[in-house]
């Protein structure tokens, strides 16, 4: 591929809008772009056009089936293929595809998470085309992007809500702008996930229990190089890397995905993606797209991708930086500073609103990114900590604070800012520094979570972004619009506001002790395990929060909760068992052997040298000794552990037991065996080791 082809090739598998407009018949198109802008129900007879206008260019592109590509509660993506053809009198088959199996198909639906909504008898699910992503054709099938929901319409899916939050954004959005006077018709949300993700030779990932069963290292010793050298950022990629990034891109190029950035990351072996904004419900499922291409692609090359947010204790992990901002339909950006009096109090109010939905939602934020993988990632190694918090940069804390404090902003001009009078002073884009201790900061025009992990859907956390913010918005066009003087009354809301939620903002080292113990003061939540986290969520004001807003119902919360919790433990059931035949079936077996040889070593000396002491040798033995002891004994009591959790009743009991009485077990027991591997002869070892990992390629 060269440069000169890259426009002609990409979005190539998509059915875009290009492509509509050239293959429909101009009213067709236009029925579908208003079902597409303004959501009116598409006639029987259109969908039928739409159906055959997309079977006929997927066919075209090699496409024999099709597939309504949905997103479970898994957190991964699903698919069910069904071929084109039909059969005919004679024998024979035509290819079909009506606008009925365009617009709705109906899985079996017993099997995917669903928090105890529905029994395995009660199955049917049904996938309902979303108009406003693009279908597009992958390996064989033509891919028709849907929603999933139950027979009584409850969302069974990540999609669902994330349409519905945007909605919701949307229309408490366009209440604060006709307020300022503005024509916008229509406020979506955008977003850009940088993809962090490692990348290690297959053939010694097929070496590793671990890794294979849990995505992550269970044990390792710490390399004699990690990153402290800082030499891999940004560093010359290598050239299977290189290989491996050119082909990834061609994939996601043809899929429409803006993959725009390339580099290598922090750790050794760790890598990023980062592509264009786009609206967030096109962001959410390219991103999952670019996830599952990854991984492909990686297989091609002999390597394996990882997206565990910790898959290597010691180095940096990886996180998916999720970039969210929300702009107008004329291309108004409400996160921007503006260049007039009316722009400034316009972008004062929404950022109000950012601090106030961020500060009273701290707990709806971290649930939206709580997973076991990202717990062990939170709060070391360049990524943010548990507690939320927001980063504005010295000089937008500066204006703000001269608005709580009614002081002067420019200690030059002695002059205070009016609100909706003066123009903010010029903020360029990168006047903030980045941040990578804080989980929630403003880099000039949009607002970085970093929080969210590298494995996870980015529906889940943009849908509570944007309807913790469309809620903040929703109170203060309830309390704007009753105004008779509405540039004072905006004033004294701004300051009342930017006053009660300034607990919020914190620019300092969130890695820093002192910042816990500052937080506490502060009232700031710190939810450092998912079973924590979930405490919070069935609080009465989050239910009435997204159940006002139309988000989520209550059911579908309650039935998150226990998948989230059943998830949680889930994952650690696997990890102990798996931690345990290691120790069992690898470490300690390998460790004996090399014992026993050390032995018969001990002994051959001894008998050739009568007078040899052999301290270096009996000294090995005897540590290796204590320590396999240990380790068995730190085994044992990881299993009685493990039992003990399995045994409580109740989902947030057996979570808890995980999170509070496992996982010190697992770090126990693997603090042990990590101090065993050093000691072991090279050919003893049981697995590739931390520098064979991430030193291979």
């Amino acid at each position: 591929m060269t440069e000169s082809n890259v426009p002609e090739m990409f979005g190539c598998n998509v059915f875009n809008q290009k492509v509509m407009q050239e293959l429909l018949p101009k009213e067709t198109y236009k029925a579908l772009k208003r079902t597409m802008d303004e959501g009116i129900p598409l006639e029987l007879e259109v969908a039928n056009q739409v159906a055959h206008a997309m079977m006929e260019w997927a066919i075209s592109k090699g496409a024999t089936h099709y597939t309504h590509w949905f997103q479970p509660l898994t957190g991964i993506t699903a698919e069910k293929h069904d071929s084109f053809i039909a059969p005919e009198k004679d024998g024979g088959v035509i290819m079909e595809f009506s606008g009925k199996e365009l617009v709705k198909g109906e899985p079996d639906a017993s099997s995917f998470p669903n928090g105890g909504r529905r029994a395995t008898f009660e199955a049917r699910g049904y996938t309902v085309w979303d108009p406003t992503a693009y279908a597009f054709v992958k390996e064989h099938s033509l891919c028709i992007p849907t929603a999933f929901c139950s027979y009584t319409g409850e969302a069974l899916d990540k999609k669902t809500p994330l349409l519905r939050s945007m909605e919701s954004l949307n229309e408490q959005s366009l209440r604060i702008l006709k307020l300022f006077g503005s024509n916008a018709r229509h406020v979506t949300t955008t977003m850009g996930p940088e993809q962090e993700y490692f990348l290690i030779d297959e053939k010694l990932y097929n070496q590793r229990k671990d890794l294979r069963m849990t995505g992550r290292t269970l044990f390792g010793s710490k390399p004699v190089k990690g990153q402290e050298m800082d030499d891999q950022y940004f560093a010359a990629i290598k050239p299977r890397i290189v290989k491996y990034m050119e082909e990834l891109n061609q994939e996601l190029w043809a899929l429409g995905i803006y993959s725009k950035t390339e580099h290598n990351e922090v750790a050794p072996s760790q890598h990023e993606m980062a592509p264009i904004f786009t609206t967030s419900n096109l962001a959410a499922d390219q991103n999952q797209l670019t996830m599952e291409i990854m991984k492909k692609v990686a297989r091609r090359h002999g390597m394996v991708c990882l997206l565990h947010e910790k898959p290597f204790e010691g180095v940096n992990g990886s996180g998916k930086h999720n970039n969210w901002s929300i702009a107008t339909d004329e291309g108004e950006n409400l996160f921007a500073p503006g260049k007039t009096p009316r722009e400034n109090a316009q972008f004062l109010l929404f950022l109000t609103a950012v601090l106030k939905a961020v500060d009273e939602n701290q707990d709806l934020l971290r649930i939206s990114v709580a997973s076991a993988g990202n717990d062990h990632r939170l709060g070391a190694n360049e990524a943010p900590p548990a507690i939320m918090s927001i980063y504005l940069g010295d000089e937008l804390e500066a204006i703000l604070r001269s608005i709580k404090d009614g002081t002067p902003y420019d200690t030059k001009s002695k002059q205070k800012m009016s609100i909706g009078v003066d123009v903010l002073p010029p903020i360029p884009k990168d006047s903030t520094d980045r941040n990578r201790t804080s989980p929630f900061a403003f880099t000039g025009n949009r607002f970085e979570f970093r929080s969210v992990g590298s494995s996870l859907s980015i529906s889940g956390p943009n849908t509570t972004l944007d309807a913790i913010l469309a809620y903040a918005l929703k109170e203060y066009a309830d309390e704007l619009e009753k105004s008779k003087d509405f540039e004072k009354d905006l004033q004294k809301l701004i300051k009342r506001e930017i006053t009660a939620h300034w607990n919020i903002v914190f620019n300092g080292n969130g890695y820093d002790e002192s910042w816990i113990k500052e937080a506490e003061k502060r009232g700031l939540k710190n939810l450092r395990t998912l079973p924590d986290a979930m405490s919070e969520y069935l609080n009465p004001k989050n239910v009435k929060l997204f159940t006002e807003l139309g988000v989520y119902s209550e059911i579908e919360m309650k039935s998150h909760y226990e998948i989230k919790l059943e998830k949680y433990a889930g994952i650690l059931n696997i990890e102990v068992e798996t931690m345990l035949e290691m120790i069992n079936k690898d470490i300690l077996p390998a460790a004996f052997k090399y014992m026993n040889d050390v032995g018969k070593s001990v002994q051959a000396v001894r008998n050739a040298v009568p007078e040899a002491k052999c301290s270096a040798q009996t000294a090995l033995l005897a540590k290796l000794d204590k320590l396999t002891a240990e380790l068995a004994e730190k085994a044992q009591k990881l299993s009685d552990e493990h039992q003990k959790a399995k045994k409580q009743q109740g989902e947030m009991e057996i979570a808890q037991a995980y999170a509070n009485k496992v996982l010190p077990a697992m770090q126990n027991a693997r603090a042990v065996a990590d101090e065993i591997e050093p000691l072991l002869g090279e050919k003893y070892k049981p697995f590739p080791s931390y520098e064979d990992l991430l030193f291979s390629i």
